[in-house]
């Protein structure tokens, strides 16, 4: 990976308000000075893609490009997209905005498989992802709950270096404020059982390690968030904290990490709050993202941690119900391609400090 590689942008839900999202965002970069800014290139069909932002009025033009180092260099003249295979083209060439269908999954996953392989081989710094739309997907047969597991699985195969722990886990940032869920697409019913400390600990572990190589922070503190209400309340309202929680933070600390808690999740967001660590560790999915996405609704970027490629993504779904009517919002994308940028360039810092000195 070189910083002077682009982002890869794989196309997410082709009905939904990714492609436009994403026209905004490469007009913003576009009209700042040129070798400034992040570049990127676009997974998808330029045909679709060119009908679509006419059909809005959004003046970008198309560079169809036909490998992923062509992206900087067309970037000033055009939107860059690297066309998918033909077989997937009829289906998306008939998209309805607006109305998902499960027969556009193909295109979907080939632009995701094509994007994460461009980075695992160097040829992108980092992945962008803009939203899928889940049920479609699944109707189709795609097997896994989202862009973080299938991630996952994807690089499942690729080893991470200086011993790093693998994810993947999700991680919710606006600024200083960073949000990791332990468990995250998962029914409120079966959290419990699922907290093990194994779990936390990984979790935590895999955080840990991104705040020093991906974010720059030399010596995070982590705030561990507990299940029940009030923490638990020594055990009145639960037996989580006292069985699972606080165990698993103190084997956190034996491993030299800096992690506090378990803090009642109804006090530990508020600013004064925050500003004593550097990521929140919570147990699930909505005790985390309620509270960004109040504070930073339109701010905020989804990052998976401990992959062996930098992934980010806007905060939010494919807003099915916009689409089209030009008042969809692209900060959380644009935020996302600067923090994915940021990300490739701290990683790159890190690894070269790290890497041993040839005699």
């Amino acid at each position: 990976m070189s910083l002077s590689s682009p982002l890869a942008v794989s196309m997410g839900e082709p009905a939904g308000i990714g492609t436009e999202i994403l026209a905004m965002a490469y007009r913003h970069f576009a009209d700042m000075p040129h070798g400034k800014v992040p570049t990127f290139f676009l997974v998808d069909d330029p045909f679709r893609v060119e009908r679509l932002v006419r059909g809005l009025g959004l003046d970008v033009p198309i560079a169809t490009i036909a490998s992923p180092s062509e992206a900087t260099e067309q970037f000033g003249h055009g939107l860059p997209i690297l066309p998918l295979p033909d077989l997937h083209l009829d289906a998306l060439r008939a998209v309805v905005p607006g109305s998902p269908t499960p027969s556009t999954a193909g295109a979907v996953t080939a632009s995701i498989d094509i994007a994460v392989t461009a980075a695992l081989n160097g040829e992108a710094c980092g992945v962008v992802t803009l939203p899928i739309q889940k049920q479609a997907l699944q109707d189709a047969g795609f097997e896994y709950p989202g862009h973080t597991e299938y991630l996952g699985h994807l690089t499942e195969t690729t080893e991470l270096p200086h011993g790093m722990t693998r994810g993947p886990v999700m991680i919710l940032t606006a600024g200083p404020f960073r949000v990791a869920p332990v468990t995250v697409h998962l029914p409120l019913k079966d959290v419990s059982a699922a907290l093990t400390l194994e779990r936390i600990v990984s979790t935590g572990m895999v955080l840990a390690e991104a705040l020093v190589r991906d974010y720059g922070v030399d010596t995070p503190r982590i705030a561990v968030a507990g299940l029940n209400p009030h923490a638990g309340e020594q055990g009145h309202l639960g037996r989580e904290e006292i069985d699972v929680i606080v165990p698993a933070i103190k084997a956190l600390r034996d491993k030299g990490i800096d992690a506090m808690g378990p803090f009642p999740a109804d006090t530990m967001f508020h600013e004064e709050a925050r500003a004593q660590y550097h990521a929140a560790l919570t147990m699930y999915h909505d005790q985390g993202l309620v509270p960004i996405k109040t504070i930073a609704f339109h701010a905020a970027v989804n990052t998976t941690l401990g992959l062996p490629i930098v992934r980010s993504s806007p905060d939010h779904g494919t807003a099915l119900d916009v689409v089209g009517k030009k008042i969809a919002r692209p900060d959380s994308l644009i935020n996302a391609i600067y923090s994915a940028h940021r990300m490739a360039a701290a990683r790159t810092v890190f690894d070269a400090v790290q890497a041993p000195v040839s005699s």
